[in-house]
């Protein structure tokens, strides 16, 4: 977890709904600290170049109903995520160094633009997806390429894995990793 808050909770549960059914992860714990990143990492590979994607239900939240990848994980201080958020209806890049979450702006958007607004509906499965390449990313939502971005914050392969924040009740499935 990046920050303090109680512990994330996840665990495997029944979903019918899902597009590989009857399990999914889920995060289930639902403290309110706004700054509490719980996250989920696969341990397996490092990837410098690829593709990650995750279908997601947003289930439950207050302060957020979130749902995120992560990236070029080198630690729970330093990666790079991209998520979709319902409450706010925005899909927004950022990058978490040394503890400290920033977003990065679109390409062609000013420099202090927060992500894009786009409708994120709530209790239904979405396709969260980034493409990363050297500096590059390319983010889609439901198969729509939404934006572009650049940063060189993180340059050496890493982790990859799943993400919310605060209280966000937040349902995982087809979680895939492509890359090298």
């Amino acid at each position: 977890m990046t920050h303090n808050g109680a512990p994330p909770r996840w665990e495997i549960v029944r979903d019918e709904s899902a597009p590989s059914p009857p399990y999914v992860v889920a995060q289930l714990s639902q403290d309110r600290t706004a700054g509490r990143f719980p996250l989920a990492i696969w341990d397996r590979i490092a990837v410098l170049d690829g593709t990650v994607s995750v279908a997601f239900k947003t289930v439950d939240g207050v302060v957020d109903q979130a749902a995120g990848i992560v990236w070029r994980y080198q630690n729970p201080n330093n990666y790079y995520i991209v998520r979709a958020n319902a409450l706010e209806s925005n899909v927004v890049l950022y990058k978490v160094e040394n503890g400290v979450r920033a977003s990065i702006a679109p390409k062609g958007l000013p420099s202090r633009s927060y992500g894009v607004k786009h409708n994120i509906p709530r209790g239904q499965w979405n396709t969260l997806k980034i493409d990363f390449h050297g500096s590059s990313f390319a983010v889609f939502l439901n198969s729509e390429r939404l934006f572009e971005a650049q940063d060189q914050t993180f340059t050496k392969s890493g982790k990859t894995g799943l993400w919310t924040k605060a209280d966000s009740v937040t349902y995982f499935d087809e979680f895939t990793v492509a890359g090298k």
